[in-house]
């Protein structure tokens, strides 16, 4: 599928998670590139503009709701969408970022592969189709 050639950033501080990912979407022909750590993925955010990204909450350096918050006053970055991808899965924090950060959608850690791809076609269609 070459609409599946989207560029795809994964802010997370677990390298062996970026792979996961990178191994998971690259079946499926997306282009993922890593960042470990809040820090690194807002200077990679600043060079190359992502058809989406994949954050973390818990980083040690800068934690994901800053790293969301600083791509919203982006006006270069606050139309990226954000899939919240983390271990901090009480409801409340769902409710938080869906409903009142509106990220694009929340995935909690473990997921399979499927939910990942799942979530990530649901969003990347959900923003061509704007």
């Amino acid at each position: 599928m070459p609409e599946n050639s989207a560029f795809i950033l994964c802010i997370e501080d677990e390298p062996e998670m970026i792979d996961l990912i990178r191994i998971i979407l690259g079946r499926r022909g997306f282009i993922v590139s890593g960042a470990t750590g809040g820090r690194e993925g807002l200077e990679k955010l600043a060079q190359q503009k992502p058809d989406l990204v994949l954050l973390d909450l818990m980083m040690p350096d800068i934690d994901g709701w800053e790293v969301y918050q600083q791509m919203k006053a982006d006006d270069g970055l606050k139309d990226v969408p954000v899939i919240v991808v983390t271990a901090k899965a009480q409801s409340i924090d769902k409710v938080l970022g869906l409903h009142i950060a509106k990220v694009d959608d929340y995935i909690a850690k473990p997921f399979s592969p499927e939910e990942l791809l799942a979530s990530v076609e649901r969003v990347l269609q959900k923003k061509k189709a704007q």
